[in-house]
């Protein structure tokens, strides 16, 4: 009986996930489905073993979609400080940043899933941060790391390209 009832809360956590328009919290699911934060962790967990692309961003999970557009990758360099400034020059600029990848001496490549596509999300990030402590991935690797950044067309990525640029933030710019 209880594997059919995590059954039924994996199917209904994939169909809030389905039909939510921002991140979902682990924390919201939980109180929504009367479980814990962890049960949800772990049925997102065998959501995602059995295909369910799940992304965990700071802010909650979220259904990868496929958008229109294009999505390029850029190499950055700054400081944790300049972390803000970096990320609003390129949602100012018209671009989402998908993610943060750096390469790892002992671990290789680790990405953190940002879905950062306005000056709010940026806030949120930073502030998120700031109250856990914690350090940008880029922190690990002197500041260098790469952005997968995701955009209408390639005349908007062009123009976070510029942005990035004038203030400095693309690596060997």
């Amino acid at each position: 009986m209880g594997e059919h009832n995590g059954a039924q809360r994996r199917a209904e956590v994939a169909r809030i996930l389905e039909e939510a328009a921002a991140p979902v919290s682990a924390a919201s699911l939980a109180r929504r489905l009367s479980v814990s934060r962890q049960i949800i962790v772990g049925d997102v967990a065998l959501l995602r073993a059995g295909g369910a692309r799940i992304l965990a961003t700071p802010r909650g999970y979220l259904l990868e979609r496929r958008t229109e557009g294009v999505e390029r990758t850029v190499a950055c360099v700054h400081t944790p400080e300049e972390t803000q400034a970096e990320l609003n020059a390129i949602v100012d600029a018209g671009g989402e940043v998908v993610d943060v990848i750096v390469e790892h001496p002992v671990y290789g490549q680790l990405t953190g899933i940002l879905g950062v596509r306005s000056r709010y999300d940026v806030q949120e990030f930073v502030e998120r941060v700031a109250r856990h402590g914690a350090r940008p991935l880029s922190g690990l690797t002197d500041g260098i790391h790469l952005h997968t950044i995701r955009c209408q067309d390639e005349k908007s990525f062009q123009r976070v390209q510029k942005a990035l640029a004038k203030e400095g933030f693309l690596l060997n710019a």
